[in-house]
């Protein structure tokens, strides 16, 4: 490769680099395709073993130096290919990738391969597994929480070489001294605990999931606790319903903080000239606008999919006289709307600034928050649990919605 590549890339127009991105990636679509069917055909004439290797992972891994997943995916792949060759065409086109192909080859028939490939079209793993799992229903997963063994802290001490272990004197002819000399001291070192293991979200059947994640003693606590509080509505104590009543009540918390969400609207008193102050109302009806999704839309129509660290953006930015209505304020993922920021203001030479609650806002929630926890270091039992006279005063505890 020319080492000066960095350099001519770099003199690249924003519309060339653009142009030139795609057109590699479709080349790199074309070079896999070629090369999954030389895998398959390679594999077919079992040419590996003429080149000193086992098999043909071995081969992929040892000549090729691909990784271990690399090989795995594309030996998977060339072996679809053999029975169907139709995917190498969707792998050249790019309607269908590697992870595609490895989830969907066990499941794969004279029959129903086209129609499958068709439905996995551009879809993402997620929404693979979720085919998957449509054309080969699990059965549910029984509810089971266990307690973890403590990680342990296990210490390898370093041996001593052969020579230096091993006595200077031959066998059966021990030197006294030896027993009253003590072995040398070497450091020993503290092996690490081992990772802990990701949260596991896959899909069993249709409409059901299953999810295994690690939660603190803390959080258990509170499983307990609240099964023991919903035993009139949950007898068997099922975390599936317990979780699920927890994540609505969350999401609906979520809904008021973020974007004002009630059920109860109150009328607005308006916004002062020149205020920053986003008024309820609109965020309400921007949120349900743009269904909470980032609204930016590119020079090619394509609209951003992100859902998460959304903002409310103005279009005439507030600098430029831009006011707070529906029709000026849109949702932006926190990428696009710093970018869009840069667009009109150049870019940034220092950390965004970025507006903080009201002052009288915040001062409610240290009182709050200060308030509680005087109130959980003079009681017994876990620190989250709320006190008796605090469970009498939820509501009036909850913050204001405007």
């Amino acid at each position: 490769m020319d080492p000066n590549v960095l350099s001519s890339v770099a003199r690249l127009s924003n519309e060339a680099l653009v142009a030139r991105v795609k057109h590699l990636a479709a080349g790199e679509r074309e070079a896999t395709a070629a090369l999954i069917a030389h895998l398959a055909e390679l594999d077919e004439r079992r040419l590996y073993l003429a080149e000193g290797c086992s098999s043909l992972f071995t081969y992929c891994t040892q000549v090729l130096h691909f990784s271990e997943h690399a090989a795995y995916g594309r030996i998977e792949a060339a072996r679809a290919v053999r029975k169907f060759p139709v995917i190498l065409e969707r792998l050249e086109d790019g309607s269908v990738n590697l992870t595609t192909v490895g989830l969907l080859a066990a499941h794969l028939t004279p029959e129903n391969h086209r129609e499958l490939l068709d439905t996995a079209r551009h879809k993402s793993k997620r929404q693979v597994e979720e085919l998957v799992a449509r054309l080969r229903p699990q059965p549910p997963v029984p509810a089971s929480v266990r307690r973890l063994p403590a990680a342990r802290q296990t210490t390898v001490s370093p041996t001593l070489p052969n020579d230096a272990a091993a006595s200077p004197n031959p066998a059966g002819h021990r030197d006294p001294t030896d027993a009253q000399v003590p072995p040398p001291l070497l450091p020993s070192r503290a092996l690490a605990p081992p990772p802990a293991r990701p949260a596991v979200v896959a899909p069993l059947a249709p409409q059901r999931y299953k999810v295994q994640f690690t939660a603190s003693a803390e959080t258990y606590e509170k499983l307990r606790l609240a099964q023991a509080l919903l035993r009139h509505q949950i007898p068997d104590g099922d975390p599936a319903a317990i979780f699920d009543r927890a994540l609505t009540v969350l999401l609906e918390a979520l809904a008021r903080q973020k974007f004002a969400a009630t059920d109860r609207p109150r009328g607005s008193r308006g916004v002062a000239p020149g205020s920053r102050h986003i008024p309820a109302e609109v965020k309400r009806a921007v949120w349900m606008r743009d269904g909470g999704q980032c609204a930016f839309v590119s020079r090619t129509g394509r609209r951003c999919t992100e859902q998460g660290f959304l903002e409310f953006h103005h279009v005439a930015p507030y600098g430029a006289g831009g006011e707070a209505t529906v029709d000026n304020i849109q949702l932006r993922c926190r990428a696009h709307n710093g970018y869009e920021a840069e667009l009109y203001s150049g870019p940034r030479k220092s950390p965004m600034v970025r507006e903080r609650p009201a002052a009288y806002v915040h001062s409610r929630v240290r009182l709050r928050r200060s308030f509680r926890e005087r109130i959980a270091g003079t009681r017994s039992g876990p620190s989250w649990a709320p006190a008796p006279s605090a469970l009498l005063h939820t509501q009036r505890d909850r913050p204001v919605v405007e």
